[in-house]
C-alpha cells in the first residue's frame, strides 16, 4: 500500500496566520483573549485554544458580561458595523482577517461606494460571506446556484465576487450566466489561489488513487467542498474524517494507493495522525513496509540523530587532520542520545503536536528512554574518566550544562517579568544551544582530550560542524512551528518567521560550501573537504523539499535530513579506508 499526501493539505496562509497571531499574542498578553466566533472550523483546534484560556464568543451580547481584553477577528472577517461595536464596548481588536478576504472586502466597499450593486457567489450562511455583505454601501445579493440569477432585479452597474473558498468550475459557470444577464458586469476572480490549487490536486488524486481521505472539520465549508470536488472528479471511495479514529481501516486495507488531503483549517498534527494510522495498515510483508517501520523506530527513538552525531564526529576528525579514533564517535553518540532523550522527555508536550507518533512512543516507553539516556550519560562519563582528567571534566561539565539548560532555575523575578523559568525559554536559544552542544562534543572534545593545540584546520572544521548542526536544528524548528507555538516555545523560526529562517538556512549552507571550497583550495583541509560538499548540498535539497513541498512533513522528510549526517560519516570512512 502507498500513500500520496497532497502538497496543499492543511492550513492555508490565512488560517495559519490567524492561529499564529493568536498564539503569539497569548504568550505576551496577560489579559483575557476572546475569538469572535470559532477561530477556525476545526473542533480540535478550538478545544486546544480553550485549554490555553482563549475563549470563543459568538455574539456581541456575550461581550457585555466579560472582562475587557482582546477580541480576535478570525480569518473569515466580520462586518464593519460589528467591528465598531466591539471597540465601543472597550475591547482591543486583533485583526486576523485573511488578507485575501480583506481584498474582497475592499473591492465590495470601493465599488458599492461608486454606485455599483454587488453579487457575491457563496454560501449566505457562511461567516466570510456575512462579513463581506457588511462591507457593502449599496445593494448586495448572495447567490449559490446559477438558477438564482433570474431572481435578481434589473441592475445597471454590477460587480461579482466569490467567497474565497468557492469551487472554481462552479464560479466560472455562474459568472458566465451572470454576464449573459448583465453584459457590462465587472467580474473579479477572488477565489483564493490556495483553494484553486487544493481543488486541482484533489481532482488529480481522484484519477490516480483507489481511495481518497479528506481530513477536516465536519463544519468546515472548504473541507466539505473538497469532498464534493473529489466526487465530481469521479472518485468512488471518498472518506471525510475529523480524526484518525474515524478511519475505516477494513475498507482502506483493500487499497493499493490512497490519496490524503485536508481542509484549510486542519493542523499538521491531525494530518500526521491520520497518515500514521493509514501507514499502520499492513498489507502483505513488503520489504518497503518493513524498512519504513525500521526507519520510523530509529527516528523516534533518537538512535538516528545519535548516529548522525557520531558520523559527523568521525568526519570532523578526518577534516581537521586528526588521528581517527573510535572513542570520539562513540562519546558523541552517547552524549547526543542522552541529551536528546532527556530533552524529549522534558518537552513531551510539544511532541504531542509536532510529532504525535513520537509522543505516543514516549508515552509507552518513557521509562526506557529515561533509563537508557541516564545510562548513556554514565557510560560516557566512565569512558572519559579512563582517558584523562581533562576529558572527564569536559564531559561532566557538558552533561551538566545540557541538563541545567532545561531545568527551571531562573529567579522568580525573571519569570514574573519575562515569563522565562529556564534557559531554554529564552527566545531563539533552543537551536543555537543545541548546535553549540554538538560542536563541543564533536569537535572541541577530541582536541582537548589529546592535548592538541587548535590549528586553522581544526577551527574551520569546528565551524563546519557548528553550521551543519545549527542548520539541522533550525530545520526541525521550521518543521515544528505549529507545535512550538502551541506550547509557547519561541524558536528562531517563530521569532523571525518561516521564510526568513529558510533564507538564513540557505545562507549558512552557502557559507559552509565556501569554507569547504576555500579550505580545500588552500590545502587547509584535506581532499575530503570537496567530498563534504555532498551532504552540504543534500541539506540544501532538504530545505527546498520542504519549501516546495516535494515531500510531505513526515518521516520521509525527517529521514532525508538525518541521512545527510549518516552519509557524511560513511564518506569519511570510505576516504580513510582508501588512504585519501
Amino acid at each position: 500500500m502507498k500513500i500520496k499526501v497532497a502538497k496543499s493539505a492543511g492550513f492555508c496562509m490565512g488560517v495559519r496566520r490567524a492561529l499564529e497571531l493568536v498564539l503569539a499574542r497569548s504568550l505576551k498578553d496577560s489579559g483575557p483573549i476572546y475569538t469572535y466566533g470559532p477561530l477556525i472550523h476545526n473542533r480540535q483546534v478550538v478545544e486546544l485554544l480553550e485549554s490555553k484560556g482563549i475563549r470563543t464568543v459568538n455574539s456581541l451580547e456575550e461581550l457585555d458580561n466579560l472582562d475587557p481584553g482582546t477580541v480576535v477577528i478570525r480569518a473569515h472577517g466580520i462586518p464593519l458595523s460589528e467591528r465598531e461595536k466591539i471597540i465601543e464596548k472597550g475591547f482591543n481588536i486583533l485583526d486576523a482577517t485573511c488578507p485575501k478576504v480583506a481584498k474582497v472586502q475592499g473591492i465590495i466597499r470601493h465599488y458599492t461606494q461608486k454606485g455599483y450593486s454587488a453579487i457575491i457567489v457563496g454560501d449566505p450562511g457562511h461567516a466570510e460571506v456575512k462579513g463581506l455583505v457588511g462591507y457593502s454601501n449599496g445593494p448586495v445579493f448572495v447567490i449559490q446556484e446559477k438558477e438564482e440569477i433570474k431572481e435578481l432585479p434589473d441592475l445597471e452597474k454590477v460587480i461579482v465576487v466569490a467567497q474565497t473558498t468557492q469551487n472554481k468550475m462552479k464560479y466560472i459557470e455562474i459568472t458566465s450566466a451572470i454576464r449573459d444577464r448583465f453584459p457590462e458586469v465587472k467580474i473579479f476572480n477572488t477565489i483564493c489561489d490556495a483553494t484553486n490549487h487544493r481543488q486541482e490536486e484533489i481532482r488529480s488524486l481522484a484519477k490516480e488513487t483507489d481511495y481518497i481521505v479528506v481530513v477536516g472539520g465536519y463544519h468546515s465549508g472548504n473541507t466539505k467542498r473538497l469532498v464534493q470536488v473529489a466526487k465530481e472528479a469521479g472518485a468512488k471511495n471518498v472518506f471525510h474524517v475529523e480524526t484518525e479514529k474515524e478511519l475505516d481501516k477494513r475498507r482502506l486495507s483493500n487499497a493499493d494507493l490512497i490519496g490524503v488531503t485536508a481542509g484549510a483549517s486542519t493542523p499538521n498534527w491531525i494530518i500526521k495522525k491520520v497518515v500514521n494510522e493509514i501507514e499502520s495498515i499492513k498489507k502483505g510483508s513488503h520489504i518497503f513496509y518493513l524498512l519504513k517501520r525500521l526507519f520510523r523506530f530509529l527516528l523516534i527513538s533518537n538512535i538516528t540523530v545519535a548516529l548522525g552525531a557520531s558520523s559527523l564526529s568521525y568526519a570532523y576528525v578526518v577534516l581537521s587532520r586528526l588521528k581517527p579514533e573510535f572513542i570520539f564517535p562513540l562519546l558523541s553518540f552517547l552524549y547526543i542520545y542522552a541529551m536528546h532523550g532527556l530533552n524529549l522527555f522534558l518537552q513531551r508536550r510539544a511532541s504531542t503536536y509536532n510529532d504525535p507518533q513520537r509522543a505516543e512512543f514516549l508515552k509507552k516507553n518513557s521509562k526506557i528512554i529515561l533509563s537508557t539516556s541516564i545510562l548513556a550519560i554514565l557510560t560516557g562519563i566512565v569512558l572519559s574518566y579512563e582517558m584523562n582528567n581533562i576529558s572527564f571534566l569536559f564531559i561532566v561539565g557538558l552533561c551538566l550544562a545540557g541538563i541545567i539548560y532545561s531545568l527551571p532555575i531562573l529567579p522568580k523575578g525573571i519569570k514574573k517579568r519575562y515569563g522565562y523559568s529556564s534557559l531554554k525559554d529564552i527566545p531563539a536559544s533552543k537551536s543555537l544551544v543545541e548546535a553549540i552542544g554538538w560542536m563541543c562534543i564533536v569537535s572541541i572534545f577530541p582536541i582537548l582530550a589529546n592535548n592538541i593545540k587548535f590549528s586553522a584546520s581544526s577551527v574551520l572544521a569546528s565551524i563546519i560542524v557548528f553550521i551543519m548542526s545549527y542548520v539541522r536544528a533550525l530545520m526541525f524548528d521550521v518543521f515544528n512551528i505549529q507545535g512550538d507555538l502551541i506550547v509557547g516555545t519561541e524558536t528562531l523560526a517563530i521569532r523571525i518567521g518561516e521564510k526568513k529562517t529558510l533564507l538564513f538556512i540557505k545562507f549558512l549552507l552557502l557559507l559552509e560550501g565556501m569554507i569547504l571550497l576555500i579550505g580545500g583550495i588552500t590545502h587547509i583541509f584535506p581532499y575530503f573537504s570537496y567530498i563534504m560538499l555532498i551532504p552540504t548540498f543534500g541539506l540544501f535539497l532538504c530545505t527546498l523539499a520542504y519549501e516546495k513541498k516535494w515531500l510531505y512533513l513526515s518521516i520521509s522528510l525527517e529521514m532525508f535530513v538525518e541521512l545527510n549526517f549518516l552519509i557524511t560519516g560513511a564518506l569519511a570512512v570510505i576516504i580513510t579506508s582508501h588512504g585519501l
